[in-house]
């Protein structure tokens, strides 16, 4: 029989807050990459300062959520998953701030023949990011519908891997020079691996519906 979760109102209402802010910060890197593939530097660093206040914001959310968990009525066997899905979600909106914040330490220089493939690699890795989301909330809120979002979310990284290579393949295969090729091929991975990241979530994720139904 599936057990159900005891949260509170207010639990309910800040780990939605929690996931609007993942997802949100998702939304704004596809945006922050847009305008830097358009050397539009000063808009970049305006969607990098809205995601790091995001950033920080979630890890506020996440420990106030933590602390209830402890102090509310929510089924123990339950509540070390809770956290654990929380704390692996937490990694994803890190893992967005510190790409961009290399984006703006580094300045890599992305010819325009590669924008069109950068900007593929990025929308499969935010459809990713945004199917995660939805994974996490049907968790809380509609448990059946888990399983086909977390399909969604390995589809999505697939999609991620299969623009990463043939990224990189154009990229070597161009008259750059071999530093260049290197620094490209470090920031393909560099936006790879939010995808990456969001599929690791997911797996957990499917480790503890698994748990729920037993």
């Amino acid at each position: 029989m599936l057990k159900q979760l005891k949260l509170s109102q207010t639990l309910k209402s800040e780990i939605d807050e929690f996931l609007n802010l993942v997802s949100e910060a998702g939304i704004l890197f596809g945006k922050a990459l847009e305008r830097y593939l358009k050397d539009d530097f000063d808009s970049f660093n305006e969607r990098l300062e809205a995601v790091t206040g995001y950033e920080r914001r979630a890890d506020e959310l996440r420990m106030n959520i933590e602390r209830q968990l402890y102090l509310k009525t929510l089924i123990p066997e339950n509540r070390g998953d809770v956290l654990a899905i929380l704390e692996n979600t937490d990694n994803v909106i890190d893992t967005i701030k510190e790409a961009l914040t290399r984006f703006s330490a580094e300045r890599p220089e992305i010819d325009e023949a590669f924008d069109e493939l950068f900007m593929e690699l990025t929308e499969s890795t935010l459809q990713s990011i945004e199917w995660l989301v939805k994974a996490i909330r049907a968790f809380f809120k509609d448990f059946g519908a888990v399983s086909d979002h977390i399909h969604k979310v390995a589809f999505y990284e697939h999609e991620s891997d299969v623009a990463a290579e043939k990224l990189k393949r154009n990229i070597f295969e161009s008259p750059l020079s071999l530093s260049r090729k290197m620094h490209l091929r470090y920031f393909t991975e560099n936006v790879e691996t939010i995808s990456d990241c969001a599929e690791a979530v997911s797996d957990r994720l499917a480790i503890y519906t698994i748990k729920r139904q037993i």
